[in-house]
């Protein structure tokens, strides 16, 4: 398969894809060979849901090249409600809304793209559930 398209495979990448040790019942995101918390390598893939809250956050002023356009822009680690934590750009809400307890949905949307006529990347952000 050409590298440009295996990145497109990653199930976690895009369906959220988790794992859960059919022995201990660590869930594990991204998924692993091997549970970290009991050796065994036997899992369960599941989706995550979608919703979570905001644990921790910050506002990024000066981003890598590839961010340069979008500055400034909050990134935040989000505990899902199936208890996995991950990293997720903070979108939709103003720096002085965010706060630790914040409840988020996970959507998925445009990330970067290179150059004009470049590979558009899409993933996941963390937008504040409304209402």
């Amino acid at each position: 398969m050409p590298p440009a398209r295996a990145w497109r495979n990653y199930p976690q990448l895009y369906r959220l894809e988790a794992a859960r040790c059919t022995k201990c019942g660590t869930v594990h995101f991204p998924p692993r060979l091997v549970c970290s918390h009991c050796r065994n390598r036997s899992f369960e893939t599941f989706r995550l849901g979608r919703t979570g809250q905001l644990v921790s956050y910050t506002v990024i002023r000066t981003p890598s090249a590839e961010f340069t356009g979008q500055a400034p822009f909050a990134v935040g680690i989000v505990e899902m409600d199936d208890r996995v934590r991950l990293t997720a750009q903070v979108v939709d809400v103003g720096f002085d809304e965010l706060r630790v307890g914040l409840p988020v949905r996970l959507e998925f949307r445009r990330i970067s793209a290179e150059g004009e006529s470049g590979v558009i990347h899409y993933g996941y952000k963390a937008a504040p559930v409304r209402g």
